[in-house]
């Protein structure tokens, strides 16, 4: 275990050790300590230096575990798995797995983050990703269905984590097209598609799922909308996001296998249930233009439908985005 990882999982017990202690426990000069906490504060994780007495983070953290998390898992999920990459900080947990896709990954290769410094939702906006406080989340998926084929990926995923949310407590959640997943009018999680390949032949599927968890007050302050996390609504001081990471990805690869058999079909009315937007007056945005009109539901190939001024009109995912009227 490289020493910074080793370092962080001495630190996430929320208590102050000494430099000395650490170097002992490390097996490297107080120097080197000082070292590699520098490079840790640089990188944005919050660790406090107490003068003349030592280190520490701001409060005992639990720290992302491969293995606890394949442990977790479902035994149809393991087998469906290639690897569970867990990293301290990355730009993007699923730019990493594009490269990897690219390089020649495997199906069922997961990458989940610590922190990202690059953290990014539909079209190209900022996902707030604090250290060791959400879950940065996804999944490498090889399909031979085609790009053509997955346009209604998002939804499905969507509904996978809903799922999973109500393992944990959260019942009230619901869906806004094609990838936020609110509560009372707050985004708890969402949901990014990445897709590469071939229009009706075998492609790479990225599908990436962030939720908060423990959102820090330092991270807030840089969200632009209304918010809430999962220890909140179950009113809990902790939530393992090592068994979250589990369950999610065992809803979202039970999802992904029955959306690639039969389509949208199979959760069209689970949908409906949870679709936040049916019968209320949106605006679509799009490049040039926006389009005001009522919302009426999705089609069997996830496309939004809206009645506006010219007709009935459908919209799909890649090219709009979704404002509620007021």
């Amino acid at each position: 275990m490289p020493s910074r990882r080793q370092l962080l999982h001495i630190l996430s017990d929320g208590e102050l050790h000494s430099g000395v202690l650490l170097g002992t426990h490390l097996g490297v000069s107080r120097m080197a300590v000082w070292k590699h906490i520098r490079a840790l504060r640089e990188g944005g994780i919050p660790i406090d230096v107490v003068k003349g007495r030592g280190y520490r983070l701001p409060g005992a953290v639990e720290l992302l575990d491969a293995d606890a998390i394949r442990s977790a898992l479902s035994p149809g999920s393991r087998g469906h798995l290639a690897a569970i990459e867990t990293v301290l900080d990355v730009d993007s947990t699923n730019n990493r797995l594009c490269q990897a896709a690219r390089a020649g990954a495997a199906s069922g290769t997961v990458c989940i983050a610590e922190a990202q410094h690059a953290g990014r939702g539909r079209h190209d906006r900022r996902w707030v990703s604090p250290f060791a406080a959400n879950l940065y989340l996804s999944l490498l998926w090889r399909s031979l269905s085609g790009v053509v084929g997955l346009g209604g990926l998002s939804l499905v995923t969507g509904i996978a984590v809903v799922r999973s949310l109500a393992s944990f407590g959260v019942t009230a959640a619901g869906l806004k097209w094609p990838n936020d997943i609110l509560v009372d009018g707050a985004k708890l999680a969402g949901i990014l598609v990445d897709v590469t390949g071939e229009s009706t032949g075998p492609c790479a599927v990225i599908i990436g799922v962030g939720v908060n968890v423990a959102m820090p007050a330092t991270g807030a302050a840089a969200i632009d909308q209304r918010w809430t996390d999962l220890c909140t609504l179950t009113g809990q001081a902790h939530c393992s996001r090592n068994l979250l990471a589990a369950s999610v990805l065992d809803h979202v690869l039970a999802a992904i296998q029955e959306f690639e058999h039969y389509g949208m079909d199979p959760f069209m009315d689970e949908w409906h249930r949870l679709d936040l937007v049916n019968g209320r007056q949106v605006d679509l945005q799009l490049p040039d233009e926006v389009i005001p009109g009522l919302a009426r539901g999705i089609d069997a190939a996830g496309a939004l439908l809206v009645d506006t001024a010219s007709g009935r009109r459908r919209f799909t995912s890649g090219e709009v985005s979704l404002r509620v009227a007021t």
